[in-house]
């Protein structure tokens, strides 16, 4: 049973190698890479860094780690949010990047069948000249096998669903090396238990993913982008909500505070008014597009917003959300040398408006530069907070600080977590959030297909 640290031996690096076609390293920097992501948790290196090239070679990887009680962590782009990818415990990191091929596209099924360490991006751009897409948008280019693992959702999730509506099926490899199918290539499905939803979000704590089949949209004939203008945030979070409920088929609403707009034009060389700001994007017909974004200006003066814009140009759509996008990088970017505690949580709709208000008195009571954003449609929002990593200090107080805003937020009924996870940052919330008694059936389940622990130890719970 994995529960301290694994450091491996000469001879079982030197087996490992023997087990993949690709690499497998214990290059200082190559470890530096796998031993941390976007979080501001403090990085922690694996032993080695092993890359194997198909399903195969993740199951042999499986079952000599299991044999051997070695640690092993899945990873991919390294874009997660809450330590997800960090090897706690040491042992492996196992790099899924080279898998990273598009292996079937199924326009008339609206399925593609990929590898898990194909990029959103490069499989969109692969998609679009069949006039199709890819449509879970997280933000980060990240691979999909993480965003997979993650349960990952992002901006388009108002309309087209998140990472547990989009999986069909999956392959994966269990901890003791065994290869399992789940699924099927439809979109209804009530054959026994559904083990693709189990292991979407499971953190890559239950089995290792190695093929996925997504479903995918056909490309709008026509997209828009909006703006509007806010007074405060409490008044474009309530307005965006009053959207919501009349029904229009929006495709993104977003909420940015003064201060994501003014790290955007410094990031992207914007030059939009610094108050706190709604983007909309609307997908349908050259009449259903005009018709919804009317609607929404008419909703959106009902409650101050004002400098109602909106596009049909692609480039300036695209330049738009390519800004948000970048809104975390932005605010990277305005705090050189620093880090970032990227939080999420997500609310019943109703209680959005009070929710961030909440978030942003708790915030504005300490010193360290934040700023707010999320997704207003599905009541899911992120906070933005700044800290020093040269004092690991100021680390420990905004994890206080968040852990106080997260359990507000359960008070609400909300969760602690819409779309990054629990990873190794909120463990205490999910407890506080199912309860003992679901989380001791997490554990059940956990110890029934990973008996060793050995799949990212130190996740989800202790």
């Amino acid at each position: 049973m994995v529960n301290k640290r694994v450091d491996l031996t000469a001879a079982q690096i030197e087996h490992l190698k023997t087990l993949v076609t690709g690499q497998v390293s214990t290059n200082e920097t190559v470890l530096d890479q796998h031993g941390r992501d976007e979080s501001a948790i403090p990085p922690v290196r694996p032993s080695a860094v092993v890359m194997p090239q198909s399903t195969e070679e993740v199951s042999k990887v499986l079952a000599y780690c299991d044999a051997q009680k070695i640690p092993v962590v899945a990873f991919g782009a390294g874009s997660s949010l809450e330590g997800h990818v960090l090897p706690l415990f040491g042992g492996i990191s196992l790099d899924l990047t080279q898998m990273n091929k598009v292996l079937e596209v199924r326009g008339d099924d609206l399925i593609v069948r990929v590898q898990p360490g194909v990029h959103r991006v490069a499989l969109n751009e692969k998609l679009a000249s069949s006039g199709l897409f890819f449509s879970v948008d997280p933000g980060a280019d990240a691979t999909l096998g993480g965003m997979a693992a993650t349960g990952a959702a992002g901006t388009t999730t108002v309309r087209y669903g998140s990472m547990r509506d989009n999986v069909l099926a999956l392959t994966a490899v269990m901890a003791d090396g065994t290869v399992i199918k789940t699924g099927r290539e439809t979109r209804k499905l009530s054959a026994g238990y559904d083990l693709t939803r189990l292991l979407v979000g499971s953190e890559g704590t239950l089995a290792v993913i190695t093929e996925l089949t997504l479903r995918i949209f056909g490309i709008p004939e026509k997209m828009a982008a909006a703006i509007v203008r806010f007074n405060n945030l409490s008044d474009g979070v309530t307005a965006a909500t009053a959207i919501v409920r009349s029904g229009i088929s929006i495709a993104r609403c977003e909420f940015l505070d003064a201060k994501c707009i003014k790290n955007v034009n410094a990031h992207d060389g914007l030059n939009l008014a610094e108050v706190p700001t709604l983007f909309f994007e609307f997908h349908g017909s050259p009449q259903g597009v005009a018709e919804d974004a009317a609607s929404v200006k008419e909703i959106v003066e009902e409650f101050g917003g004002s400098d109602f814009e909106w596009t049909t140009d692609e480039g300036a759509r695209r330049k738009l959300w390519q800004a948000r996008h970048n809104a975390y990088w932005a605010g990277i970017a305005a705090n050189p040398g620093k880090r970032a505690v990227s939080t999420d949580a997500a609310v019943p709709l109703s209680k959005l408006a009070q929710a961030v208000t909440v978030a942003e008195e708790i915030l504005s009571k300490h010193p360290y530069p934040f700023s707010i954003l999320g997704h207003v449609a599905d009541a899911n929002f992120h906070c933005f907070i700044v800290t020093d990593p040269a004092k690991p200090a100021e680390l420990e107080d905004v994890r206080h600080i968040t852990h106080k805003i997260t359990m507000k937020m359960i008070e609400m009924g909300g969760t602690c977590t819409g779309e990054h996870g629990i990873g190794s940052g909120k463990i205490q919330a999910l407890e506080a959030e199912t309860g003992a008694p679901a989380v001791s059936i997490m554990r059940s389940i956990k110890k029934t297909l990973d008996p060793n622990n050995i799949l990212n130890p130190g996740k989800v719970f202790n």
